[in-house]
């Protein structure tokens, strides 16, 4: 019955209740015995008082209120209704005391006061009873179910780490969804004051360094972080002691991705490596951008992309008029618009499949939208695939970028922002040549131009499309090896959304040609990295292996983020550095680069390099570079020494 309770059904039962609290109310306030007058006057009352009733119930909201679902706020909304009707019927009863001699109906309200003090309470009870009850009976029908179906599968003893506003939200959560097949047996939270206490009947039994005897004690075969928002830092550090004791460890979601005040554990993660971070995310002046993007047409180019969907996430957040997302590739874009569209912004997309390349079919675009603000992240990124097809890397890196940044110098745009790349800097490969081909390209034409052009140069960026996170994953997931091409190779990293609001911060900083950079903290060795992931996924380095490949063509040991003559200077943010050096006039520039046009269609690639070299004096094209002997496994016993490596400052991709 109570799973196919229509709305019609619920309203019946409603007045019920309320029609059962007034008879009983009259009842124990005459020990059960009422007088002929008093049954007269309650006979002609109870149709309005329980309409009245009903109405204060329906006027606060309560009958939309889903039963299977009542929470304590909804049980506070039904105490609040029936305080204001018994509120509304003492007043009536004193103003009818008043007037009874004026008008002799007045004494028909006339109720003892013990009726409505009692009926208050029974209403009370009753409404909010029946909701309960249903939600119970509920849960227990979809428990047994589910035992049924699931057989005496046994629930995993699981640890709940973070007692605090997550874990309690977390445990309410399992306590309703057995079919998730986790048993909490516990909590750990470094609050000593919280230990003693339970939560949800799951006690508190220590803090984060008695974790491994708390996961011996209670048989625990996994534990989940539930702190909210913790720092990449301590899920780390959580995460390894996990691993010591045994335990398999996964992260709740945190409270900025929880909606509407319940837990969705169907988004418990494994341990990602963007948890990893060795340092603290960069924060950038979300105000600034918004007055540069709120209200204005804004175009991202390459918006299919790692970076350029995450810009269109952020971009969507500061409400532009319009957000125009430009990409060659179909499906990329598609999945981008489609997600936006369900974010449910309100915020005018226009997904447009086009080529940079193509100068007619962008003019049309920009001849369409006249966008205020430009963010140019379309590119090839391949370091060995663009060695072997240079003239691609040259049409799209070079002549692309010139292509958008020719249409937003004539159509006036405010604002044109370049993504670039660390591998511009001292480039030893065709990618990180047409790189800064096209750094310089804009810094001439920056000169002539009305709008501002800014370019922005990125380390690695952390779980990009390509990046090694995502293969290193792969790898460990088929059994491995772990595959680094050299034991010294370092770079440096930075999480997806630190790349995009460094582009959108360099937005609101540039006046024109200044190339911004991100402090990524220290560089890293990937094979620290690969070490990293590969105990965090649970297994040891003998289990897994690693191996060492020998660079790829064009690939450096070491990158760079500025030129030596680009002295680098702190802005008004701390972590954001400008880099300014003598830019080429446009006279010199022009024909230089046309000059490249001539050979991206050669098939002879050292010709291709030359050509290069001409424009970027400082490119050195070199070669791969042998793998030295591999060095021997990293003991796992001690990790949490190794944790705290200094080295580790940032996570990659």
């Amino acid at each position: 019955m109570f799973k196919t309770l229509t709305r019609g059904m619920q309203v019946l039962i409603d007045v019920t209740v309320l029609s059962v609290a007034f008879w009983l109310a009259f009842s124990v306030r005459f020990d059960w015995d009422i007088p002929v007058p008093m049954l007269h006057k309650a006979l002609v009352c109870w149709p309005v008082l329980v309409g009245a009733q009903y109405a204060f119930l329906a006027a606060a909201g309560v009958p939309r209120i889903a039963w299977r679902y009542v929470s304590l706020g909804d049980v506070l909304l039904i105490l609040t209704s029936t305080v204001l009707a018994s509120s509304a019927f003492l007043v009536l009863r004193f103003v009818a005391a008043a007037t009874k001699t004026a008008w002799p109906v007045a004494d028909y309200a006339l109720l003892p006061l013990g009726v409505n003090a009692v009926d208050f309470v029974l209403a009370f009870l009753g409404i909010g009873g029946v909701r309960v009850a249903r939600r119970i009976i509920a849960e227990r029908i979809e428990a047994s179910v589910v035992a049924v179906h699931q057989g005496r599968r046994e629930r995993l003893a699981t640890l709940l780490v973070g007692a605090g506003q997550g874990g309690v939200m977390v445990a309410k959560e399992l306590a309703a969804r057995r079919e998730l097949g986790i048993n909490p047996v516990a909590f750990i939270d470094d609050d000593r004051l919280k230990i003693g206490t339970k939560i949800h009947g799951i006690p508190v039994v220590g803090c984060t360094e008695d974790l491994a005897d708390v996961a011996a004690r209670y048989r625990a075969a996994q534990a989940l972080i539930t702190i909210s928002n913790a720092p990449g830092r301590t899920i780390r550090a959580i995460a390894e002691r996990c691993r010591l004791a045994g335990l398999e460890v996964k992260v709740v979601p945190g409270l900025h991705e929880i909606v509407g005040g319940s837990v969705n554990l169907s988004r418990i993660r494994h341990v990602a490596i963007d948890d990893l971070l060795r340092r603290d995310p960069v924060q950038l002046d979300m105000a600034a951008i918004a007055e540069v993007v709120r209200g204005r047409v804004a175009m991202v180019t390459g918006a299919g992309g790692s970076i350029g969907s995450e810009l269109c996430r952020q971009l969507s957040r500061f409400t532009p008029a319009r957000l125009v997302l430009v990409d060659k590739a179909e499906n990329a874009l598609f999945e981008i618009h489609r997600e936006l569209e369900h974010a449910d912004t309100g915020l005018t997309l226009v997904p447009c499949v086009a080529d940079v390349c193509d100068e007619t079919r962008m003019r049309s675009l920009f001849d369409e939208h006249r966008p205020h603000v430009v963010f140019h992240a379309a590119a090839h990124k391949h370091v060995p695939m663009m060695e072997r097809d240079c003239g691609e890397a040259i049409k799209n890196n070079v002549f692309g970028t010139k292509t958008v940044a020719d249409l937003a110098d004539g159509y006036r745009a405010a604002v044109f922002v370049m993504i670039s790349t660390d591998k511009a800097v001292n480039p030893t490969s065709v990618m990180g040549a047409t790189k800064r081909v096209a750094e310089i390209y804009t810094q001439a034409l920056s000169q002539r131009s009305g709008t501002r052009f800014v370019t922005v140069r990125f380390g690695n960026v952390l779980g990009s499309n390509g990046s090694v996170i995502p293969i290193f994953k792969e790898q460990i997931a088929n059994g491995g090896p772990v595959t680094v091409t050299h034991p010294d190779i370092k770079r440096y990293f930075m999480t997806i959304p630190e790349a995009c609001q460094l582009v959108l911060q360099a937005g609101t900083m540039g006046k024109g040609g200044e190339i911004f950079v991100l402090d990524m903290g220290e560089p890293i060795k990937i094979v620290d990295l690969a070490r990293d992931l590969i105990r965090l996924s649970g297994f040891r380095e003998d289990e897994i292996g690693l191996a060492f490949t020998g660079t790829r063509p064009g690939e450096k040991l070491f990158e760079e983020l500025l030129l030596d003559d680009e002295n680098a200077q702190k802005t008004s943010h701390p972590k954001v550095y400008v880099g300014r050096t003598a830019s080429w006039s446009w006279h010199e520039m022009h024909p230089a680069i046309m000059a490249l046009w001539n050979v991206v269609d050669s098939a002879d690639t050292s010709q291709v390099r030359r050509a290069l070299q001409s424009v970027v004096q400082e490119y050195r094209p070199v070669g791969s570079i042998p793998a030295p002997e591999p060095e021997p496994p990293v003991p796992s016993e001690g990790a949490m020494e190794d944790l705290l490596d200094p080295r580790l400052s940032a996570a990659p991709g």
